[in-house]
């Protein structure tokens, strides 16, 4: 809830509205801008928040001619055009942009909301039961709340049926179909018939730096592992930039501001390509997008002749913090679980494992959808 609005005051040519709240706050307000973001239904639709008018439509010499405050309004008064446009006053201090905070944070700063984890989070913080998200709707809120918070989310107990992966993304939006299709099968067998079915352990990595935009969240569902090993991790990419920045600030510099390339190519015809820094950061300094993946990187071209050995010693520390174990959730996966990470954020990873007297097999399923529809879904279920 909003602090008390205690008064306002114009400008001389009503051109700059000023707000006292109780927490001893002024904030300054154009009336241009007031005007652009009117809650009246000619405005917006009141269908879908839409705008419904342009810049165009609000003349040069917008001005305000009258201010009336109520307990839970402020009802102003538009010139040319007499105008009255009533403005939640809870509105009014949720959007206030005359603040010292704005545009003043570090860079490498963790957006807020998100909490980092190492191997200190325990994973019953994490961990929900499939039943529950599917019948309790606070249950559903709070495992997405976590996937918003942590980047990361484990589910146990769900059905050993293929294709059950689709549900769980229908909890909150929808799969993003890739040239991998619109899943993907994720094999280990006693005698692969290729080589990415291997019992190999994966080093922790982000899926498709390749794409612009990588795919925002992966899910992926086990339906048999009768293997010794192959142990999934996860790291929190965004804990990893953080120590690179408190350990070396110059490589913490290099690592975000020079862009390099990954690709992606193979017999069918597919070729991607996407070119972004290894920690890109938001225009505020937040951090924004993580892309790790060694098998996946080019030759680095766009690093200056003087820069390039200070930028592989930055990389190798990236890439040290990341493998280091205190910065590891480790867990095992058994037929019915699954976990899902926010793929610009986190991390996933696979220890070696191998086959009990060379029997058995290791099968899951994976599929991405994007972080837009996780969001909106946690705003609906918030309403």
């Amino acid at each position: 809830m909003a602090p008390i609005l205690e008064g306002t005051t114009l400008d001389a040519d009503g051109r700059v509205l000023s707000t006292q709240w109780s927490d001893q706050h002024v904030s300054r307000f154009h009336s241009v801008w007031l005007r652009d973001n009117a809650p009246d239904p000619y405005t917006r639709s009141p269908d879908n928040g839409q705008r419904l008018i342009t810049l165009q439509d609000i003349p040069r010499e917008t001005r305000i001619a009258k201010v009336e405050k109520t307990p839970e309004h402020l009802l102003l008064e538009f010139e040319p055009g007499n105008k009255f446009v009533k403005f939640p006053l809870d509105w009014l201090y949720a959007n206030r942009y005359d603040r010292v905070d704005v545009k003043t944070k570090d860079c490498g700063t963790l957006p807020d909301g998100l909490h980092a984890f190492d191997s200190a989070l325990t994973l019953d913080k994490v961990s929900f039961q499939h039943a529950d998200v599917f019948n309790d709707l606070d249950c559903c809120k709070q495992w997405l709340e976590t996937i918003a918070c942590y980047g990361f989310a484990r589910l146990q107990g769900g059905p050993v049926e293929s294709g059950s992966l689709f549900k769980l993304i229908e909890l909150f939006g929808f799969v993003r179909e890739t040239n991998y299709g619109r899943h993907f099968e994720v094999r280990s067998e006693v005698n692969p018939s290729n080589l990415a079915y291997t019992s190999l352990g994966l080093q922790a990595h982000t899926d498709n730096p390749y794409r612009d935009p990588v795919p925002g969240l992966q899910l992926l569902y086990c339906l048999d592992n009768s293997a010794e090993g192959g142990e999934s991790q996860v790291v929190d990419g965004f804990n990893a930039a953080l120590l690179v920045q408190q350990t070396d600030s110059e490589a913490f510099r290099l690592l975000s501001e020079y862009a390099v390339r990954f690709e992606y190519r193979d017999k069918s015809g597919t070729c991607l390509t996407a070119t972004a820094p290894m920690i890109e950061l938001a225009s505020n300094g937040e951090l924004r997008t993580i892309r790790f993946n060694n098998r996946s990187a080019a030759a680095f071209t766009d690093i200056a002749f003087d820069d390039m050995e200070s930028y592989y010693a930055a990389y190798r520390l990236f890439g040290d913090i990341i493998n280091d174990s205190k910065n590891h959730i480790e867990f095992s996966m058994q037929p019915g679980d699954s976990f899902i990470v926010d793929n610009t954020r986190v991390l996933h990873a696979r220890n070696a494992f191998r086959m009990r007297q060379g029997e058995g097999s290791r099968w899951l399923q994976g599929c991405y959808a994007d972080r837009d529809s996780l969001f909106s879904k946690i705003a609906e279920l918030t309403r």
